[in-house]
């Protein structure tokens, strides 16, 4: 899920009243425990086996410069994980014939001798010390995980969400993002792609074909970046919004009695870096998150519900 491009101004949204038990303290002292809960379930996810065999995997998916990343995309558009020929072969996955490669550029590497910083030999003398140099570059092919195939399946973290929206949230998310002035639509996105948002364009798209539960999540979350990323990846480095933008969803799934969990723990995890990295930047960007998702369940009607339902208990 990303935020794409640039946009102006948002339109407000509109307005609910609330009932004098649904008090602002009480809110966000809510807010806090359910992010408290997030904090707690990327600790536990960091900590398990499950998320051991996944690092050990991506461990041997290379980092791509910038310019190989955006190779990869124009060749093919919706690639998620791509690695070498005899990479793909020791992950138990076999290039399928006849798939086409991507032409990446590896560089190559030659060794020279530096005058400086060099080490001393046996006799005290000064032997100069090698250093590695960029010469060249070559074209290097890799190829998608789709287009492999295999009986030894990558192990994952994220699962998408199944089950039903029994309460009519997806209905109320629609109305929050009408008022903010996007117009939301399901599409058919590339690779994994969930969904998408577009400041530019005031339009958000939501990946066709989703479950109920799961489409909830998704705008929950493309509405977080629609408020708190206006200026795309440009004004906040992706890691960290993905990491906003998923919060305000758990947040708001919460109160709309939607758990997203099983995503979000991991989803914010992979973004963030991990178990001590991913807290420590949920805790930095509380209060962005806060006001968010305050802002979203407060334009879709929600908050008396929490109310009530906390006087009740």
């Amino acid at each position: 899920m990303r935020a794409e491009a640039r946009g102006g101004r948002h339109t407000p949204p509109p307005s609910h009243s609330r009932p004098e038990s649904a008090t602002p303290s009480a809110g966000s002292a809510r807010r806090d425990e359910v992010l408290a809960r997030l904090d707690e379930g990327i600790a536990g996810l960091t900590e398990s086996s499950r998320w051991s065999e996944w690092l050990r995997v991506q461990a041997r998916f290379h980092r791509y410069s910038f310019s190989n990343t955006l190779l990869i995309q124009l060749q093919r558009p919706g690639s998620t994980r791509v690695a070498g020929y005899r990479t793909w072969q020791k992950l138990g996955r076999q290039v399928m014939r006849g798939e086409p490669g991507i032409a990446i550029l590896a560089p190559v590497v030659r060794r020279v001798r530096a005058k400086s910083g060099a080490d001393l030999g046996d006799d005290g003398d000064q032997v100069p010390a090698a250093i590695r140099r960029v010469a060249t570059f070559v074209v290097a092919w890799v190829w998608d995980v789709s287009q492999t195939q295999g009986d030894a399946p990558l192990p994952e973290v994220c699962s998408r969400l199944t089950g039903e929206d029994t309460t009519g949230a997806y209905e109320r998310l629609l109305g929050v993002a009408a008022g903010l002035g996007y117009a939301v639509a399901e599409a058919d996105l590339p690779g994994e792609t969930n969904g998408e948002c577009s400041p530019a364009e005031r339009r958000i798209r939501v990946r066709r074909g989703l479950a109920a539960r799961h489409r909830v999540k998704v705008l929950a979350h493309e509405l977080g970046h629609a408020l708190l990323h206006e200026e795309g990846y440009a004004g906040t480095p992706r890691p960290l919004a993905e990491l906003e933008a998923e919060s305000v969803a758990f947040i708001v799934c919460d109160s709309m009695r939607v758990d997203s969990g099983d995503y979000s723990f991991a989803y914010v995890a992979t973004w963030a870096g991990g178990g001590d990295e991913a807290r420590a930047a949920l805790r930095a960007s509380a209060q962005r998150i806060q006001r968010a998702a305050a802002q979203i369940i407060d334009a879709a009607g929600v908050a008396e519900e929490v109310a009530v339902t906390e006087s009740a208990a």
